[in-house]
């Protein structure tokens, strides 16, 4: 149920959420120094991330379904609980099946803050700022992101304990839980019976929103690809050490960064199919510079270009799909959530046609996902006027 004007109070409170959704992206630099800490091998350090990223698929529906019964706000602050106990287990006993235990709530914690906030952003938004308001929660949660790895550095380096970053942000995720409690909010109940596991997964019935969840499947996937695999892209065709390499990453964020900080506000002029359309041939546009870049650098643009238009394809995936089956929110919430773990499958891929066909041929597997997005733009537009 959104609402026709802005409202402060409610608005914040729940855009603050998604700062606390943000903090799971720390497992990066949590695995680098708990791999260091435990003398641990590549393989066994790869679990840790791993176990943050199986929740999305094994907890996103199940999450949707008992949203449906006990309420957004409820459940997104039962998420952010969850996850702060996890942050808070290191300072109990600092030890790798402690560790493995903090990503474990970790995931499971973030995993129904995900669910749970973006529909509960639904029913704080105006109707026509719902697309733009998605890019600022987005924005918010890439600025914590790229902040993490900052903040867990000085903290290391000032007071001796990476940890403490762990404590920041279970710290903020119990104050975040205790003023979304006190904030009223009237959420939207549809007159219908409770979402089941059965209606839940029902809907990808429904062309619509089983083409959303694909989408959201394949953009993730291809972020996490691209984060993953383009420091080897760029070292095999140009020949440069790892240290240049990682920098293409950095290139990346930034674009998505900048992305969903203009997304926020050019959503409010451009109707979201039309941007999604812009985006998707803005991201092709960058597939193709990486392929045929000359040097490193003009790869390292083209990286960024890539990121300026994935950046917002999520946000305006998930508005689109909650736009069109509002009464159905919680279902789709979780249907959509569990399409993140796309970003644990597309990788593999990708990694298997550079072992295959070489570095450079893998990057056409983020084209292909690319691909499918621009022809989804064209059928969420024929959707809409039909």
């Amino acid at each position: 149920m959104s609402t026709s004007k802005v409202q402060l109070n409610k608005l914040v409170p729940v855009m603050l959420s998604f700062v606390i959704m943000g903090f799971v992206d720390i497992i990066g630099v949590a695995t680098g120094y708990v791999k260091q800490d435990f003398k641990l091998t590549d393989f066994v350090a790869q679990f840790l991330p791993m176990m943050v990223l199986l929740w999305f698929f094994i907890l996103g529906v199940p999450a949707g379904v008992l949203q449906d019964k006990i309420g957004k706000r409820n459940m997104l602050n039962l998420g952010m609980v969850i996850q702060a106990v996890g942050l808070g287990l290191p300072f109990i006993y600092y030890s790798f099946p402690m560790m493995f235990a903090s990503f474990i709530m970790l995931g499971i914690g973030n995993t129904i803050i995900q669910v749970s906030a973006n529909p509960l952003l639904q029913d704080v938004s105006p109707s026509d700022k719902l697309a733009s308001y998605m890019s600022t929660s987005q924005f918010v949660k890439a600025i914590v992101s790229f902040g993490g790895p900052i903040i867990a550095s000085f903290l290391a380096r000032s007071f001796g304990d990476w940890k403490l970053v762990f404590a920041v942000y279970g710290i903020t995720s119990l104050l975040g839980a205790l003023w979304l409690s006190m904030t009223p909010i009237v959420e939207s109940k549809p007159d219908r019976k409770p979402a089941s596991f059965g209606s839940c997964l029902g809907l990808l019935k429904n062309r619509f929103v089983a083409f959303m969840a694909l989408s959201i499947f394949l953009i993730v996937g291809a972020e996490v690809a691209i984060n993953t695999n383009i420091a080897n892209v760029l070292m095999s065709k140009y020949g440069i050490s790892l240290d240049t390499a990682v920098l293409g990453i950095s290139f990346f964020f930034a674009g998505e960064t900048i992305s969903r900080f203009l997304g926020a506000i050019i959503l409010n002029w451009i109707k979201p199919r039309l941007f999604l359309f812009l985006i998707a041939i803005l991201s092709l546009v960058g597939v193709v510079g990486v392929f045929l870049a000359p040097s490193y650098t003009v790869a390292y643009a083209s990286i960024m270009i890539i990121g300026l238009g994935v950046g917002n394809m999520f946000p305006i995936i998930f508005s689109l799909a909650l736009a069109k089956m509002p009464e159905r929110a919680n279902e789709i919430s979780g249907l959509l959530i569990m399409s993140v773990s796309g970003g644990a499958f597309i990788p593999l891929v990708m990694g298997y046609v550079s072992s295959t066909s070489g570095p450079l041929a893998s990057i056409f597997v983020v084209g292909g996902c690319m691909l499918y997005i621009l022809w989804v733009s064209f059928f969420v537009r024929k959707s809409q006027a039909a």
